[in-house]
């Protein structure tokens, strides 16, 4: 499928690809994303929270994780699923994920996760993804959603995260909008200077629940207070 804001996901799939060195420091506000002893302490007692919220999750049997990054997630999800298979379009990522997660039932797989299918009709228990619903473009998000549909055995469960609506504005934001691009495109700039344009969306918890609720899905959003929201959505059942 083509689309006319294309270049920006092969320009996000670059940005990732070179980021995997330095991505986590956003995640430990190391170096430049340090927000000082106060700024530091209200981020990490959300982070401790969204972490809370993905073991609670408890995703157990067959479970997909999508742009799994460098495994702050997976390892978490490792230690409960039967299996999980690991799919990022990132090499260099997936490498630091695979070194991190060492576990026979893991399985990495790299993929372009919007062209990608699960082989021989695999159907998931669970399907996780973190800070990816952001980055997927407005015209994508019906087709998204209707894909994790098919991939979800019956009862299956999709647990997602991200930065929730007004993190945009505060300092732990990495990034900046586009003036003179479609209203989804972001700057983000890396270490050594380089920039990239990617999607990101800030999406807000009610707006999200209804659109959700709109392709069929019962959703329960919450945030972990200004930096983060959290989901479970089933297949709605009338």
């Amino acid at each position: 499928m083509t689309h006319d804001f294309g270049w920006i996901l092969d320009e996000q799939s670059r940005y990732y690809e070179d980021r995997a060195p330095e991505y986590e420091d956003v995640w430990y506000r190391r170096g430049r994303y340090d927000l000082g002893p106060d700024g530091n302490a209200r981020w990490f007692e959300e982070t401790a929270k969204l972490e809370a919220a993905v073991d609670a999750f408890d995703a157990r049997g067959n479970v997909l994780e999508l742009a799994c990054g460098t495994g702050l997630f997976t390892e978490r999800l490792a230690t409960r699923a039967h299996r999980l298979t690991a799919l990022d379009a990132s090499a260099a990522a997936l490498e630091v994920n695979r070194q991190r997660v060492r576990r026979a039932s893991v399985t990495h797989v790299l993929a372009d996760l919007f062209a990608w299918e699960p082989p021989d009709a695999i159907r998931y228990d669970a399907v996780f993804s973190s800070f990816l619903i952001s980055h997927i473009p407005p015209p994508m998000f019906e087709e998204f959603w209707a894909r994790q549909r098919r991939w979800l055995a019956p009862g299956g469960r999709v647990f997602f995260c991200d930065d929730v609506a007004g993190a945009e504005a505060r300092p732990s934001n990495p990034g900046e909008a586009v003036d003179d691009g479609p209203d989804f495109a972001h700057r983000r700039r890396l270490h050594s200077g380089r920039e990239y344009t990617i999607v990101k969306v800030f999406h807000r918890p009610d707006g999200l629940t209804e659109a959700l609720s709109a392709l069929g899905w019962d959703a329960d959003i919450r945030t972990t207070g200004e930096e983060f929201f959290y989901g479970i959505a089933t297949i709605a059942t009338s």
